[in-house]
């Protein structure tokens, strides 16, 4: 499992929504909230009610998370990504907006373009006898096509605002979004198909193996009694169903959030030189 990537993706969601980071070291992670993260994440209602009510300024917490395995006894919330927490926070991203569009700040003495760029987060999750998520970034230029795997961690040092800078306009796409966007799923499902997935197989084998050992069971329980055999033949079809489901191997696809973000000239040929 990417734990630097889900600590990438922690701290980069924190900044997005502007909260403080107070410390950032070797898989621990503490956040000033702000007030509008403090009452999406920490569930205190009432206590927003109350400060709301009376006219008192609140006071949103600070949290610490921990993603380091070595540091998960240290006093902080363990987050992987099975966690509660990681699920809630992608429930805010889908309930805050899944596309965006914000524009690079620069400071611009005379006419100046931005680029187009689609930027797609995605979760692409590995279901089988185990499971593992991973986060991946995509940018694709919409002028010339030209693709980048991590995206959000080469925009991060990148100051955006939803207003544009004086002294700049935008360039008109020559691929559409949605052309992009396929192009992006195109090239993720052709890398996993390029992939060796030995955890597949595994599962694959291991499906077998519960599905034999099923009919054996249900074989030798047979009955002669044709209601009793009836009610046998369908336990047995929902408990197939149950463990195909359980370690049939499959990859789920999923879009996390995206945006248009329109970027300099400089900065986009930066980002195509490496």
């Amino acid at each position: 499992m990417a734990i630097e990537n889900l600590h990438e993706f922690m701290t980069n969601y924190f900044v997005a929504n502007d909260c403080k980071i107070v410390e950032n070291k070797n898989g621990k992670l503490k956040v000033q909230l702000t007030d509008v993260m403090d009452e999406l994440l920490m569930n205190r209602p009432f206590y927003w009610q109350y400060v709301k009510k009376l006219g008192y300024p609140g006071q949103p917490m600070q949290v610490s998370f921990i993603t380091n395995p070595e540091r998960r006894e240290e006093e902080g919330e363990w987050i992987h990504f099975g966690s509660p927490r990681v699920h809630q926070i992608f429930r805010t991203l889908k309930t805050q907006g899944r596309m965006t569009k914000l524009y690079e700040q620069v400071q611009a003495g005379q006419r100046t373009p931005l680029t187009p760029w689609l930027v797609i987060n995605l979760k692409i999750s590995y279901e089988g006898k185990q499971k593992k998520d991973e986060l991946l970034s995509f940018g694709l230029n919409l002028i010339n096509g030209a693709m980048l795997k991590g995206m959000m961690e080469s925009m991060e040092d990148l100051s955006f605002h939803s207003n544009i800078s004086d002294f700049t306009y935008t360039m008109t796409p020559i691929i559409r979004v949605k052309s992009g966007y396929q192009r992006i799923i195109q090239y993720i499902e052709k890398s996993l198909q390029q992939e060796t997935h030995d955890w597949a197989a595994e599962s694959w084998q291991h499906l077998q193996e519960e599905l034999k050992l099923l009919e054996h069971f249900y074989t030798e329980g047979e009955s002669e009694d044709a209601e009793e055999e009836a009610e046998y033949e369908r336990l047995m079809e929902q408990e197939r169903k149950d463990i195909e489901n359980r370690y049939q191997p499959r990859i789920r696809l999923e879009v996390v959030n995206g945006g248009l973000f329109y970027l300099s000239q400089q900065t986009s040929n930066q980002f195509l030189q490496k």
